[in-house]
């Protein structure tokens, strides 16, 4: 029986991953504008977010930034810098320890806590949330869901928290990119006063990534947007994504 289902893993797991809409979270968007959404997540930083909003703007492009509120309340002026830069604002969460390990009515209180401080900082409404880590699992997804925001996960990455060369992370980011990916890089690194022990946080030059990995976008003609402005000619690609961590 193991072997069995060893075998047909392979072959099934596309075909859920596929037709799992009603139990979903956005990963991509189905548009055929030439571009891709930019997400960053675990900022404001400085040092970060500075470098990132700088690359952005030499490309005329917008970005989704999923902001931790541990992060905002230190830094307003990176909060007020990307509002005025014009990119979309989401939340991470009030810091960056797990949902899953919490429960179902701890989870719906910590998000909504998060969506109101987030929308009374940018005087703005908050649609989307990436849980910390990508992590998720059904009731944490309907926790979420009961808020009214939306889980948004991604499709593409830069492996911008690996102590990798910054070429290495380049590649990464654009191989397999495509017309409608979402792609996660980060602005900021969470640390012990966010609620995450990650380790050290790579040697790395934010800014300079991002206009990177936006040069080879324009080589072919793509640009980078937000995801709200992605969606305005396209439609959001759901499927199931769930992981406890």
């Amino acid at each position: 029986m193991n072997r069995l289902r060893n075998r047909l893993a392979p072959v099934l797991k596309p075909i859920i991953y596929r037709h799992s809409a009603f139990v979903g979270s956005i990963v991509r968007v189905e548009t055929e504008k030439p571009v891709v959404v930019m997400t960053y997540d675990d900022g404001p930083e400085p040092g970060g977010t500075d470098r990132v909003l700088a690359a952005l703007a030499e490309h005329h492009a917008s970005a989704t930034f999923f902001m931790l509120l541990s992060r905002v309340r230190t830094h307003r002026n990176l909060l007020a810098d990307v509002l005025n830069d014009g990119h979309e604002i989401a939340l991470h969460g009030i810091d960056h320890k797990k949902l899953t390990d919490l429960s179902m009515p701890q989870i719906r209180q910590k998000t909504l806590d998060g969506k109101h401080e987030l929308e009374d900082a940018t005087g703005r409404e908050i649609s989307w949330m990436r849980p910390p880590y990508g992590y998720q699992t059904l009731s944490s997804r309907r926790a979420v869901l009961s808020t009214g925001l939306e889980p948004v996960m991604w499709s593409s990455t830069t492996w911008d928290s690996l102590d990798i060369s910054q070429n290495e992370r380049v590649l990464k980011a654009v191989t397999g990119l495509s017309v409608g990916s979402i792609l996660l890089a980060h602005d900021g690194r969470a640390g012990q006063s966010d609620g995450a022990n990650d380790g050290p946080a790579p040697d790395i030059d934010r800014g300079d990534l991002s206009r990177r990995v936006l040069d080879e976008l324009s080589k072919v003609g793509i640009v980078g947007r937000s995801l709200g402005q992605a969606l305005e000619h396209g439609a959001p690609f759901r499927a199931a994504w769930f992981q406890k961590g």
